[in-house]
């Protein structure tokens, strides 16, 4: 028993506790001091201070990639100045490589002074202008080899520029001495905690919303006339609290303690970066809801989508990851052949937890499935790499890509998305219901995820192997998937979607099938060019391969008539719709500076064109265990 001064005494004792060890682990923290420095030259000021640093010359690392975009991008490379000193004398630094550094040793505190070009619009990198400012840790905190694992502090600065004057800060690293939203300084745990919290500073407009007891912002950078935030975090609400009980469903336990969306409104563009706890997106300002639009847009639907993608990461790839990712070497390549499972299962529940949550029916989703299938058949890459291929080459072939990959490779989000389904409906379908993907997402959140940070931190973390996931997801569910993953993971056949969705109600339609009148095609897909068409992709076998066109090539004539731009707007379909498949057309082009004369025979337009519908009065038996099935409400 304690009385009321013993717990007085204690309280004070475990405040002095705590004060010295936030001392001790500020007085051993690596620190950092960010300023926007000059906004219309695109330059951050980063100054890095050491207070042990290594005695034999401290190494200084930039990383070469981010994770989640997984290309090597040499962040270094936008660093225009870089020096080192101590009390006040200047430290030589040598280049060791690309982007690595060493100071020469030296006696006592080491401070590195740097400046960072900003130009890049996008959710990879850093970008600074009179609008805004956004970074990512991996392009502007240069790692400190050996003290990885000490506290990390950052001091964000305001800019001296009238411009950003009302200039706020968002992110989702925890703030040490700063207030929310404020300038100051924040406190990470270690450099891979520091480096996983991007940050938006601005005029950006802001709203908040509960998620299952988790405070969650949605923060909107750019100009966008009547924007109804209230409807956007009414609908986030709803997306964050089905993922949450769907890896959590009894205890409807969130990974983090908070969470924010960063979004950039701009007039063209799309993308997201998945984080910790937080997500980095941009999007068309179009496509961001007014508060007079009722209907769900496209682009509205498409950019819930978006945020759905992104949220469902904080579980799958940032906690639940490959082998290869458990630990991540920032300095070169980290190769897996499971990205169609993170990126891919991803892609799969992205659209799968709208209709679960309520933002669309059964039909809308229907719809946006049936765009990924027609995607993936459209490409003859899927004939020649599987997804496993696709997933280990992603360094150089997927996010490399060029005018000839849809001839080559199979992209592991929509194939692996595909995949996912195929695996859902089979393991639903051979339990009768009673088990699906679900069960396997969920035992790889409580055997890899749940827990990864604290494994992290004790080195017990090793994450998924390559070879794991068939027998995990037979135990989960009792299914045998040797062959299902040997032929349509490890090898490129297409998946029997029709065949599987037959027990469910779902009619896979082939509207291509059985038409009157084929279009004539020449198997290309073209681009504007100034006022020029552009040959963009020439598909293999098709006519104007086989005609000897390349990508590349400009088209200037079909039958003695100018083809321009505005013939690619419509991707030839007015220019070739005179003509019948199996006549041949006489098409002059240039390629580089010279003329081209060819001839082509029009083949049949091979545009995939399939569709999922209900079927009317289903008696199939497993009719009600559809993945996207919803519960009729009762009124």
């Amino acid at each position: 028993m304690t009385n009321a001064a013993d717990k007085k005494t204690s309280v004070k004792l475990t405040a002095k506790s705590q004060a010295k060890a936030n001392q001790a682990a500020t007085d051993s923290a690596i620190h950092y001091h960010i300023v926007p420095k000059d906004l219309a030259g695109h330059l951050y000021q980063v100054r890095l201070s050491i207070a042990r640093p290594d005695p034999a010359g401290q190494i200084l690392t930039l990383p070469a990639w981010i994770p989640g975009s997984y290309m090597i991008r040499e962040f270094a490379r936008n660093i225009v100045q870089i020096h080192a000193h101590n009390a006040g004398k200047k430290v030589p630094l040598k280049k060791r490589d690309k982007h690595t550094w060493q100071a020469a040793p030296c006696e006592g505190a080491l401070t590195i002074e740097y400046e960072v070009y900003a130009w890049d619009l996008s959710v990879r990198a850093a970008h600074l202008d009179q609008q805004h400012g956004f970074f990512n840790g991996t392009s502007v905190f240069l790692q400190v080899a050996g003290q990885e694992m000490a506290p990390h502090i950052v001091d964000i600065q305001r800019a001296d520029d009238i411009a950003c004057k009302n200039w706020r800060v968002a992110t989702a690293l925890p703030e040490l001495k700063a207030k929310r939203y404020g300038f100051g300084t924040y406190i990470a745990a270690n450099y891979d905690e520091l480096i996983d919290h991007p940050v938006e500073m601005g005029n950006f407009v802001m709203a908040s919303f509960d998620a299952h007891g988790v405070p969650h912002d949605f923060v909107v950078t750019g100009i966008v006339p009547n924007l109804d935030l209230p409807r956007i975090v009414a609908d986030l609400k709803k997306i964050c609290e089905a993922q949450i009980s769907f890896f959590e469903p009894k205890a409807r336990r969130a990974p983090m303690d908070r969470y924010v969306f960063m979004t950039m409104a701009v007039g063209d563009g799309y993308g997201g970066l998945e984080h910790r706890a937080s997500t980095a997106l941009i999007c068309n300002r179009a496509d961001l809801p007014s508060k007079n639009q009722i209907e769900m847009s496209d682009g509205y639907r498409s950019f819930l989508g978006l945020c759905s993608h992104e949220y469902f990461h904080t579980w799958n790839v940032k906690r639940i990851k490959p082998a290869a990712f458990a630990h991540y070497d920032l300095r070169q390549e980290n190769y897996t052949s499971l990205l169609w499972l993170f990126e891919g299962f991803t892609s799969y529940y992205d659209d799968l937890m709208l209709v679960r949550s309520g933002m669309i029916d059964e039909a809308s989703y229907f719809k946006l499935l049936s765009k990924t299938i027609n995607m993936v058949t459209r490409g003859s890459g899927r004939k020649k790499q599987s997804v496993a291929d696709s997933s280990f080459d992603a360094w150089t072939k997927y996010y490399r890509q060029d005018e000839n990959s849809p001839n080559a490779i199979v992209s592991y989000y929509t194939k692996g998305s595909l995949v996912g389904l195929g695996l859902d409906l089979m393991i639903r379908a051979e339990t009768a219901g009673k088990k699906s993907l679900d069960d396997v997402m969920r035992a790889l959140w409580q055997k890899y995820g749940r827990d990864f940070y604290e494994k992290t931190l004790s080195g017990k973390q090793q994450g998924l192997s390559e070879t794991e996931i068939e027998a995990i997801i037979e135990q989960a569910t009792g299914v045998k998937v040797k062959r299902f993953l040997d032929r349509f993971v490890r090898g490129t056949d297409d998946l029997p979607l029709a065949g599987l969705y037959e027990d469910f109600g779902v009619i896979l339609n082939d509207a291509s099938k059985g038409a009157k009148r084929a279009k004539a095609s020449l198997g290309v897909r073209v681009a504007k060019d100034g006022n020029d068409c552009k040959l963009a992709n020439v598909h293999e076998t098709r006519a104007a391969h086989r005609a000897g066109l390349s990508a590349g090539d400009v088209l200037i004539a079909i039958n003695d008539l100018r083809v321009t731009a505005a013939d690619a707007a419509d991707g030839l379909s007015n220019a070739l719709s005179r003509y019948a498949v199996g006549e041949t057309v006489q098409l002059h082009a240039f390629r580089r500076d010279e003329l081209l004369l060819v001839h082509a025979k029009l083949q049949a337009d091979d545009i995939p064109a399939l569709s999922l519908t209900l079927q009317e009065n289903s008696k199939a038996r497993l009719l009600t265990h559809r993945p996207s099935y919803q519960k009729p409400v009762k009124k």
